[in-house]
């Protein structure tokens, strides 16, 4: 939605998304995310307050490190997929248009294939940055593994060995990700000498 906005004809989305783009990505991602956490309460409780509608309700970790880690990488997943969209070549949709395919046939077979293929180098830094932003969500309070291993590591005074063993888990994660990926990048490639 964002990669549509920001190469729009309408100047107001095309707006709407750069300030988007540029505000989020220039925040630190810990920042974005305690900013949403305290701020997203208050601006919750004040519309509760405001319309009558809920007394004060509490905004869980959870909730608020999806919405933001959402917020975060859709900000650089436009970025990505704007970039794939402007470098496939002009001539491609106007083959498709020649050829008398509307606007829905002509994105799905011609247009989407190479959106993805030409995506995938960046999708793939965005999609591992994007699991290790996760750790960040333990500065929320929110119940996870770096969470819990912080607190095994206070409580049997062996930090180190707890925090070590989350390096694994995570370095497990982005290893299987990787290869997952690259094989999804060797299909697409295949996909395009065919």
């Amino acid at each position: 939605m964002g990669a549509w906005a920001k190469s729009s004809k309408f100047s107001a989305a095309r707006r709407a998304a750069e300030t988007y783009t540029t505000l989020v990505r220039g925040v630190p991602d810990l920042v974005l995310m305690l900013l949403l956490y305290y701020g997203g309460q208050a601006v919750v409780n004040r519309i509760g307050d405001a319309t009558g509608l809920w007394d004060t309700l509490q905004l869980d970790p959870f909730t608020v490190a999806v919405a933001a880690i959402g917020v975060i990488f859709g900000s650089y997943m436009t970025e990505t997929f704007r970039g794939a969209y402007l470098s496939i070549p002009r001539g491609q949709s106007e083959g498709g248009k020649a050829l008398g395919m509307n606007g829905w046939i002509l994105f799905k077979l011609v247009i989407w294939p190479q959106l993805m293929r030409n995506a995938m180098p960046s999708f793939t830094n965005n999609w591992l940055s994007l699991m290790k932003t996760t750790a960040l969500a333990s500065v929320m309070g929110l119940e996870d593994i770096v969470n819990k291993a912080n607190a095994a590591g206070r409580a049997t005074h062996q930090p180190f060995t707890f925090i070590f063993i989350v390096l694994i888990i995570y370095l497990g994660l982005t290893i299987a990700s990787d290869v997952g990926l690259r094989f999804l990048a060797r299909r697409l490639r295949v996909a395009e000498t065919v």
